[in-house]
Formats: C-alpha cells, structure tokens, sequence
C-alpha cells in the first residue's frame, strides 16, 4: 500500500491566520519533510476559496518538484469539468518534466462549486462537462496530435499537443464520492480510482468499489490495473490519546461550520468516538492503531492500493503536522509493511 498527504493549502492553523506567503513556505516545508520521510505521495487539492491556497496545484506541485527528490507529485484533485484539458495535460506534463516523471493527476467533478460561476459554466451540465472533458484529456495523454470535437470546447483538427510528459501514460486517476455511475466509469475506463471517504463507515463503499472493479473486468482491464486508492481525514500523534487531544478540537469547529453550512448535525465527541472506533472513517490515533486501521480499511474494501491522510484542515499546527508526516514515514509505512 502507498501511503501519502492529501493538502487544501489552508492558510489557517489553530487560532492563528498566517500571511499567504507563509502559508505557502510552510506547505513547501511539510512536502520536502514527506519525501525526507519516505511518504509516497503528496496530493494538492482545488479550490477558489479566500481560506485556501489551492487554485493553482500544478504550479505548488512544481515549486515542490524542486524541493524533492523521489515523492509523487499529484492534483487531489482537479476539477476538470471548469478547466481546458489542453491546458491541464500541458501544466502536468510540464511538472512531470520539473520532476522527472514523479507527476499524477486525480481528476474530478468536485465536490464544491465556486469555480462553474468562476469559469463561466452551468451547474446543470455538471456531469456531461466531465464526461466530455475526461475523454479529451485521455485522448490528449495517449496521443501527439488530435483530432476531436464536442459541444464544450472548439473542435480540434490534427493539432499537437506539448509539452508531451516523460511517463508514456501519465498517471489519471478517477476522484469519485458516492456516485455508482462515478466508479463504473472508472471501471469501463480501466482508471484507477481514488474514493474521497469522509465520514461514516469505510466499508459501505464496498459495495461501489466491487462494482468498479466488475466494469472494468466487463471491459477487458487485468485486476491489477484497476487500482483502488482511499482518501479519507486522518493525523498520527504519539500516542492515540495525544491525537485525539490535538485533533479532535479543530476538527469539530470545522466539520460543525461546514454543518451549518450544508445541513449536516453538528460534531460532538461522542460521534467522534464512533468515526475513530474501528469501522469508522477517521485514521486518528498512535501508529500502530494508525497501521491496523488502513489494514482494516484495506480488507474492508477488497484490497486498497494507496491510502492519502487529509490532514491540514483541522486546526493543526505546522510543527504538529511536521511531527505526524515524520510518524508516518518511520512508524506506521514500516508497520503496514510488517503486517502485510
């Protein structure tokens, strides 16, 4: 199992706003500590929010290229449905260049929508935009020139495309929620997929996850292409009640305004509880609960390929998120590999 970072870019630690310019220092930093620790991956997000710092990942993941050495650099992910695929293949292949050949790109719907007013597009054509763009980007990575047409964006008629990456298939994974047509399109693909899992049970996915992996058997693909990644909230600490002390307050202050926001109940300890108890989602605790947990996970699944921590959004400081990244890379990868 791949083990990495999935980052928002927030700009907001505990009680403290930091300026933009340190934000964006700090991340850097947390990045260059993730390949110094021996993290797989390390994931930026999109967003056009004023308390993230994300609208741009290829060009964060490319200031990270310069600071890395083995990490893989991915979008986590990028909402293709508002972006020209031209230009998404061109700024990854360009980073795949920066970091010879370290780049992924998870692409999606997403599950915010300030960037369809942004870019000028209509929330009602939010699945078909995606559809027709994902084909796009697939045919631009598997081919030099284009020839191609659709309703969303003006035709192309045997038009190159460059930069072209150094890997021959650059990386595309599927970021899905909990759409089943979301996975069989994955499946029918024969992408690998990345399931966004932040709250209740991982293992009422599975019932989604094994209906990816029968579309893309239907559609020819071997089992071991049909990859399976997890990203769900998490943090090591320690000990377990060291990070449930560190994590659960800021945690709970995001998760009850974003409740507010969109209707959900609030946070309280008790539900807390319940989400880092054995079957919930939350990978919070000491790493050897930490291990046995995405080992759980994984079983719970069928079988997960790569597990990335979102972490940086719950009131944590960099020094705290420093200390979990180092955990990470010396205590819990060694124990999933001794335990598998």
């Amino acid at each position: 199992m791949e083990i990495g970072i999935d980052s928002f870019a927030s700009a907001m630690y505990g009680s403290d706003v930091l300026s933009s310019v340190d934000a964006m220092e700090q991340l850097l930093d947390r990045i260059s500590a993730a390949d110094q620790a021996g993290l797989d991956i390390f994931g930026i997000g999109e967003h056009h929010k004023k308390e993230f710092l994300d609208s741009a990942p290829a060009v964060i993941l490319s200031a990270a290229a310069a600071r890395t050495k083995r990490i893989r650099l991915a979008s986590a992910v990028s909402v293709l449905s508002t972006a020209d695929p031209v230009r998404v293949y061109q700024s990854f292949a360009t980073l795949d260049l920066i970091s010879k050949g370290r780049a992924e790109l998870v692409v999606g719907r997403g599950s915010a929508i300030e960037a369809y007013p942004l870019f000028g597009f209509d929330l009602n054509d939010y699945d078909a935009l995606f559809k027709e763009k994902l084909e796009l980007l697939l045919k631009i990575r598997d081919n030099e020139f284009i020839t191609w047409s659709g309703k969303f964006r003006p035709a192309m008629k045997n038009q190159p495309v460059y930069p072209r990456a150094i890997q021959e298939k650059l990386p595309v994974w599927l970021g899905v929620g909990g759409t089943p047509e979301s996975f069989a399109r994955a499946g029918r693909l024969g992408l690998p997929l990345m399931v966004a899992i932040i709250g209740g049970e991982t293992e009422r996915f599975r019932p989604l996850v094994d209906l990816y992996r029968e579309e893309g058997r239907r559609a020819g693909f071997p089992l071991n292409q049909l990859k399976v990644g997890l990203h769900s909230p998490g943090y090591v600490a320690a000990t377990n009640e060291q990070a449930v002390a560190e994590y659960y307050p800021g945690y709970a202050e995001l998760w009850t305004r974003l409740g507010r926001e969109r209707g959900w109940p609030p946070v309280n300890k008790a539900k807390f509880d319940v989400l880092i108890g054995p079957r919930g989602v939350l990978v919070v605790g000491g790493p050897e609960q930490v291990a046995e947990k995405l080992l759980r996970h994984s079983e719970a699944l069928g079988g997960v390929d790569r597990f990335t921590f979102q972490m940086d959004n719950a009131g944590l400081t960099h020094q705290q998120l420093l200390h979990s990244i180092e955990l990470i890379g010396t205590k819990v990868i060694p124990l999933v590999k001794q335990l598998t």
